[in-house]
C-alpha cells in the first residue's frame, strides 16, 4: 500500500512509539487521526503535523462507544480508514504472590482490557470500515498493525499479566490475517524489546543500564522512529501478513 494520501488511525498516538509512527507518517503524505488520552499531547502533535493533516480525538480504546467515534470521526474527517496502528498499552507490573499479597485480579484484567482487548476493539472497527474501501491494483484494501513485546515470549518475574496480554496479540494475529485476507486487509504485529519511551522513563538510570546491558546489539535502548520505520515498511511491503516480527536487536530477556 501507498503511504502517500493514505488515512491512518494511530492509538496510543500522543506518546512513545505511536507519537514517532504519527510524525513518521505524516512526513510521508499520510492523514492521521492521533487516539490518545492526553489531549493536550495528542492535541499539540495534531498541530505540529500540519492543519488538514491530523487531527486528535480523546479516546479510551476498551470502550466501544469512543472507539466508534474516533473511527467515525476519521471517515468524517478523511473519507476513509486504510491504516490502523495499535500502540496504545501499559505495563503494570506485579507479582502473582509479594509481600502485599496475591496480586490483584483487577490490576491483572486491567492490563488485559487495554493492550489485549483494546488491540482487539480498533481491529474490529478497522476492519468494518476497511472493508468499504475501493480496493487497489493488487486487491488490497487496509493495512492492520498491533503492538505485542519481546515479552509476549521472554516474560519477566512480575509480568505475568503483560506478558499474557502481549501473548494474547501475538496469538491472534494470524487468524485475523487468515479471515482478513478474504477482505483484502493485512494483518502483522511487531514485538519491540526495551525501547526509549515513557513507560521505561519511570525507571532508574542504574536499572536501565542492566536492561541494556542484555540487549546483544546495538548496546542501546530502541528508537521510536525505529518501530515507526518498521510500521512504514509493513505498509509498504504487501508479503507482510499473518506475522509477528520482533524489533529488539536479539534480546531475550533473561527471569528478572
Amino acid at each position: 500500500m501507498k503511504i502517500q494520501n493514505a488515512v491512518a488511525l494511530v492509538t496510543g498516538g500522543a506518546s512513545g512509539l505511536g507519537e514517532a509512527t504519527v510524525i513518521e507518517l505524516s512526513k510521508r503524505g499520510a492523514k492521521v487521526t492521533i487516539v490518545d488520552l492526553d489531549v493536550e499531547r495528542g492535541e499539540k502533535l495534531a498541530a505540529l503535523c500540519g492543519a488538514g493533516n491530523a487531527i486528535f480525538v480523546k479516546a479510551d480504546v476498551t470502550s466501544e462507544a469512543d472507539m466508534q467515534q474516533a473511527v467515525k470521526k476519521t471517515v468524517e474527517t478523511f473519507g476513509k480508514i486504510n491504516v490502523a496502528v495499535s500502540c496504545a498499552g501499559v505495563a503494570n507490573p506485579g507479582k502473582v504472590l509479594s509481600k502485599k499479597g496475591v496480586l490483584p485480579l483487577e490490576a491483572f484484567n486491567k492490563v488485559l482490557q487495554i493492550n489485549l482487548v483494546g488491540t482487539f476493539n480498533l481491529i474490529r472497527l478497522a476492519v468494518e470500515q476497511m472493508n468499504n474501501n475501493t480496493p487497489d491494483e493488487e486487491g488490497e484494501k487496509g493495512v492492520i498493525i498491533n503492538t505485542a513485546s519481546a515479552a509476549a515470549t521472554d516474560g519477566q518475574i512480575g509480568q505475568a499479566a503483560y506478558s499474557a496480554s502481549k501473548a494474547g496479540v501475538v496469538g491472534m494475529t494470524l487468524p485475523i490475517a487468515r479471515e482478513c485476507g478474504e477482505y483484502g486487509i493485512r494483518v502483522a504485529t511487531i514485538a519491540p524489546g526495551l525501547f526509549s519511551t515513557p513507560m521505561m522513563a519511570g525507571l532508574p538510570a542504574s536499572v536501565k543500564e542492566v536492561m541494556v546491558a542484555t540487549v546483544p546489539f546495538p548496546h542501546r535502548l530502541g528508537k521510536p522512529a525505529e518501530y515507526a520505520m518498521l510500521v512504514l515498511h509493513i505498509i509498504e511491503n504487501i508479503m507482510l501478513n499473518g506475522c509477528c516480527i520482533r524489533l529488539d536487536g536479539a534480546l531475550r530477556m533473561p527471569p528478572k
